[in-house]
């Protein structure tokens, strides 16, 4: 059964249109990462994080928030059509697959500065080569680096101590200021926008192979670390205490 509002006049589209929006589509279904209500292990870790993002710029202890995902390889089975006026380009249906790659995107919001290393795996070791790599290579005067991000198995100190001797790996640990997102939270990790602009800009087309895909994404990195578009994010916990409230346990 469906409610029709009263109206004086209403033509068949209108009820076309009511009748649509009131009818129950069991067949459709959005997904969502939907966060538990109430609980106070998420709440936790997100006014961590938040308060780490309303820290003021500090050159000696920057922001860098990590992320990864992994791209699907494909190669074309026939020669695309080229675009012409009037007409895009024309790519057929089928393709080859040709494995997959994985990338670790680190970010840097207040710098206005990202690094994204493309890699045949997302294991632990290659995990703590890139914490290497953003220690030594990319911030090494830095007194301690504030490292964000999500909860990953492989994500954790652990990591370092399969990769390098005992003494390395504590190095790197004590090198790190460690803060996760909450489980079901990886809305907070900046570094996962960071992805989203990469596959909006880069990743949205058929790419054959791992080579093909470092030039591109290097191509895409050097053309955002030139004009060092920042993060503005905006969100505190004074704003989260009221705007995400259900969030929070309840007392009487």
């Amino acid at each position: 059964m469906v409610e029709l509002g009263i109206v004086e006049r209403a033509t068949g589209n209108t009820i076309g249109r009511v009748l649509k929006k009131n009818t129950l589509q069991p067949h459709r279904k959005e997904q969502w990462v939907i966060p538990p209500d109430a609980n106070g292990a998420f709440v936790e870790a997100m006014e961590e994080v938040l308060d780490v993002y309303t820290q003021p710029h500090d050159p000696e202890m920057p922001l860098v928030c990590l992320d990864e995902c992994s791209k699907q390889l494909v190669s074309e089975t026939r020669t695309p059509i080229p675009m012409k006026p009037g007409q895009p380009e024309r790519v057929d249906y089928e393709y080859e697959r040709n494995g997959t790659a994985n990338l670790f995107m680190l970010f840097a919001p207040l710098e206005g500065w990202r690094h994204v290393e493309v890699t045949d795996r997302r294991t632990a070791v290659d995990y703590a080569h890139i914490l290497k790599d953003l220690s030594d290579v990319h911030f090494p005067h830095a007194r301690k680096i504030r490292l964000v991000q999500d909860n990953l198995n492989t994500h954790a100190k652990a990591s370092l101590y399969e990769a390098f001797p005992p003494a390395e790996a504590k190095r790197l640990v004590e090198r790190f200021e460690w803060h996760y997102t909450p489980k079901y939270g990886s809305w907070l990790n900046m570094a996962e926008s960071g992805l989203g602009v990469l596959a909006s800009q880069c990743l949205d087309r058929r790419i054959p192979d791992k080579e093909t895909l470092t030039k591109k994404v290097a191509a895409w990195q050097n053309e955002r670390n030139t004009n060092h578009p920042k993060a503005n994010w905006r969100s505190t916990t004074a704003d989260a205490r009221i705007k995400l409230r259900h969030l929070y346990p309840h007392f009487d």
